[in-house]
């Protein structure tokens, strides 16, 4: 597959951006860029219509009350469910990772996701705040993943989805796993942003979006990354 311009959509800004993650959007744009791809990133607000025909739907974590309201606008609007079904490329962030599955809680009460991920969240008895660190899925090749995690949803995955990874250090879903994903589908707790953290995850969905293997993108200059993840991963190391 050949794409002349990569078209990545930050879904609802205006109620999911409160924890930095539209830095996932600025990483994907840059790593593209680095390798010759011309990008067309695109904010959708609550108000507009989601476009069809993207080729990577990012969204990010928010609180419950804008967590509610963009579960309602998002199975109105359909769009994301469809995009799905044809196989576009979706990362999700701790709020929006808890929308694609079934059933979430917000302001006390149970609401309906979108159901992309067979996954339901409900509540923890405490919160999970703090670094994380984890074994990434060897299916996807991604190796060790890291980030910050700062939720108090506790997450059960069905069959019909995989691990993002096995916890080294922190909670993510439930103590055991973190995050999921199912064909070019990625939910996460993590933030960081998570992209500038594992950057080996980024050029996952970069190649899931163009029809290639990681293994055939041009090689780009991760100094800066690898030097940040040095970084996080020693400051858990055991003293």
């Amino acid at each position: 597959m050949s794409i002349s311009t990569l078209r990545i959509v930050w879904l609802y800004p205006d109620l999911l951006s409160t924890y930095g993650d539209r830095g996932n959007l600025l990483v994907l744009a840059h790593r593209a860029r680095a390798r010759g791809i011309e990008v067309e990133p695109m904010q959708i607000r609550s108000d507009q219509h989601i476009p069809y025909g993207a080729d990577i739907y990012l969204i990010g974590g928010g609180e419950d009350g804008p967590q509610a309201v963009a579960a309602e606008r998002l199975l109105d609007d359909g769009a994301l469910g469809k995009a799905a079904e044809a196989g576009k490329t979706i990362m999700a962030v701790c709020a929006g990772y808890q929308l694609l599955g079934e059933s979430f809680y917000a302001n006390g009460r149970c609401y309906a996701g979108l159901g992309i991920l067979d996954l339901r969240s409900d509540r923890g008895e405490n919160r999970a705040v703090g670094e994380f660190t984890g074994e990434g899925s060897p299916v996807l090749g991604i190796g060790q993943i890291t980030g910050f995690e700062n939720h108090s949803g506790r997450t059960r995955l069905g069959e019909a989805v995989q691990p993002l990874a096995r916890v080294g250090a922190g909670v993510g879903n439930d103590g055991a796993t973190e995050g999921a994903w199912a064909g070019h589908v990625v939910g996460t707790y993590m933030h960081g942003p998570a992209l500038a953290r594992n950057p080996r995850l980024a050029d996952l969905l970069l190649a899931w979006a163009m029809g290639v293997s990681p293994d055939t993108l041009a090689p780009i200059d991760d100094t800066w990354p690898e030097r940040l993840r040095a970084e996080r991963f020693a400051a858990l190391a055991p003293e």
